[in-house]
């Protein structure tokens, strides 16, 4: 719950700043936050706030590359500033190394070295990722050209 009252104390912060470009996003967040809550009656755990947000990263992502592509560039700022301060929140990316290590011993522990069955790889590479910042895409591209 430290998450949920680190946004409410930067909303507050926010409003007294009168901070329209901040104070949107984090209410964004705060409403993703609770809506995840109430729709499962569950409280939220570190797993479900990671994983809220990197869903929020994934619709940024993917709004500033629409708006690029559709000659918005104005739009596409507004997206990507909104995607820092989304970022702010969670916890820091692994390294390069930290991604290599994660990927060998994951193969080494499954034994796989064909790209028939990345998946497991995957799956092994992400339990070793746990708890941090870690692009599924990216990632299945590392996986990738290691197993070729």
């Amino acid at each position: 719950m430290a998450l949920l009252d680190q946004i409410q104390k930067d909303m507050v912060a926010a409003m007294k700043a009168r901070d329209e470009a901040k104070l949107d996003p984090i209410r964004m967040i705060k409403a993703a936050l609770q809506r995840y809550t109430v729709d499962t009656m569950k409280p939220l755990d570190d797993q479900a706030e990671l994983q809220i947000l990197n869903t929020l990263v994934k619709q940024r992502r993917e709004a500033a590359d629409m708006f690029r592509k559709g000659n918005r560039p104005e739009l596409a700022d507004k997206e990507d500033n909104e995607l820092k301060l989304i970022e702010s929140y969670m916890p820091s990316a692994p390294t390069e190394a930290e991604i290599d290590d994660a990927i060998a011993s994951a193969m080494t522990e499954t034994g796989i070295t064909s790209l028939k069955q990345m998946g497991v790889v995957m799956k092994a590479a992400q339990a070793k990722l746990a708890g941090k910042r870690v692009d599924g895409k990216a990632l299945s591209e590392r996986v990738r050209s290691k197993l070729t």
